[in-house]
């Protein structure tokens, strides 16, 4: 299982909710979190997954995306 990690503006629990519908859409994420209380917002996703496909899905939904790994 590979893990990719980001920096975003996810930046609370609301947020989290919002993006929550477009990363779960994303073919071979097994899971994802987000850590609000890091200054860099740091979102790792573990699965067999693109990085391309995670930004995507973030920038869909309003949010700004950089890799990080």
């Amino acid at each position: 299982m590979e893990q990719l990690i980001f920096k975003t503006n996810i930046n609370c629990g609301n947020c989290v909710k919002a993006v929550t519908g477009f990363i779960n859409e994303v073919n071979g994420i097994e899971s994802w979190i987000v850590d609000t209380a890091h200054p860099d917002k740091i979102l790792t996703v573990k699965g067999n997954t693109t990085v391309s496909a995670v930004v995507e899905a973030i920038e869909e939904a309003g949010f700004e995306i950089e890799v990080l790994n």
